[in-house]
């Protein structure tokens, strides 16, 4: 998937792919001027919020640095079948946000179709799953202490203006669950400044930052949007063969009584399964194994669809094998006719496609990667989170393939 989010931050970041991600701090502006407003608005924001059931602590609000109770901004409606709905009091966040507060909306990409379709891309991209958070401060408001994430960020500035400071890490990649606490913050700062509309900042997990408003006057405000990529870790693959091990008779046997000689069985049974599961393999298989997040289904009914997209969390495998394609992605491994590859490399590339002028094949081929849930058709405000950001392709004027 080419998405114009992706390459504009790899020019203003200096980067050539996402090898980079993790590595150091970075920061750099956007050369398209227009590209963050399409993203996302603090009107648009806003809007999101008041039209979604909501909890804390995925909405959350703050006011001098400190969270504020959610009884104050959010609601408990009971409709007339008496089921209690969680909202946002709209009117007490805008207080908040008048009283020089911030607004903070976790998992923006579960609502928005723009920020849905660039977090795709670049979970594409890096091939690690990736959300995105939007931060909304109005005023002189001061921001959240001094703390380090333990995911990679990148953080673009949609409008306003903020002040950061980026420090390095004290702590080697460190984790949420760690051997050791983190606690005690850096004092080598890599970038003090002020980050604009257009602005882009990549920090690595485990360095230290923080932003504010504080002197930035009154009647301004700050909107940002955090991509975060959750990355695997040897943490990580070590806890999943000690998960792929439970199907083995000989580890569920209690450890106390067993002799020497069962210990080295143990010992040479795990050392198998990690030379067998190599990192490499764990990464790839868990990116084909991985379902979509959320999926339109198929209903024949409606009828045909006019356009759809892939909705897999990272890039399908498509492999040709003599006269067969086979197919690896969304939690599914599929086998077709090497007539197919064409229809399939176009449907599963990530642009949403125009079916109009597609050969039954293809339409039919459609239909069942819609099934199986590695396609969804497109309605128009799904749509328009490709508009403008990903180029679109249509059957018009392709030969028609066979599946």
């Amino acid at each position: 998937m080419e998405h114009r989010l992706v390459a504009h931050i790899e020019k203003a970041l200096g980067w050539d792919g996402p090898g980079s991600v993790g590595t150091a701090f970075a920061r750099g502006r956007l050369t398209d001027p227009e590209l963050p407003a399409r993203l996302l608005t603090p009107h648009k924001l806003l809007d999101l919020i008041k039209h979604r059931h909501l909890a804390n602590p995925q909405l959350r609000c703050y006011a001098q640095g400190d969270e504020i109770h959610p009884s104050t901004f959010l609601s408990t409606n009971v409709n007339r079948r008496r089921q209690a709905v969680s909202q946002a009091d709209m009117a007490a966040l805008g207080r908040i946000l008048n009283e020089g507060g911030t607004v903070v909306l976790d998992h923006v990409d579960f609502f928005d179709p723009t920020l849905e379709v660039a977090c795709r891309a670049l979970g594409w991209w890096s091939g690690e799953l990736t959300s995105a958070n939007a931060y909304l401060a109005v005023g002189e408001t001061d921001g959240f202490h001094l703390h380090w994430d333990d995911h990679e960020v990148i953080a673009v500035q949609i409008s306003g203006e903020k002040s950061w400071e980026v420090r390095g890490p004290s702590r080697r990649a460190p984790m949420y669950r760690d051997a050791e606490r983190n606690r005690t913050p850096s004092e080598e700062v890599l970038w003090k400044g002020t980050m604009r509309a257009g602005d882009v900042m990549h920090i690595p997990r485990g360095f230290w930052h923080t932003a504010t408003r504080l002197g930035s006057g009154s009647g301004g405000h700050s909107l940002h949007v955090t991509f975060g990529f959750t990355r695997r870790t040897g943490v990580t693959w070590a806890n999943f063969l000690s998960d792929a091990v439970r199907a083995d008779e000989a580890f569920r046997q209690n450890l106390e009584g067993v002799e020497g000689a069962t210990h080295k069985v143990l010992t040479g049974k795990l050392s198998a399964l990690a030379t067998s599961y190599s990192p490499e393999r764990y990464l790839d298989e868990l990116r084909s194994s991985t379902p979509p997040a959320r999926h339109l289904p198929h209903v024949a009914a409606f009828g045909r669809p006019d356009r759809v997209a892939a909705v897999t969390e990272f890039a399908p495998s498509i492999v040709r094998s003599g006269d067969t394609v086979q197919v690896c992605g969304g939690g599914k491994r599929l086998t077709f006719h090497e007539r197919a590859e064409p229809g399939l490399r176009t449907l599963l590339s990530g642009h949403p496609v125009f079916l109009a002028g597609a050969s039954e094949d293809i339409t039919t081929l459609t239909d069942l990667l819609i099934t199986e849930g590695l396609c969804e058709p497109l309605t128009g405000e799904s749509s328009s989170g490709y508009t403008d950001l990903v180029t679109p392709v249509t059957f018009s004027k392709q030969p028609p393939t066979s599946a």
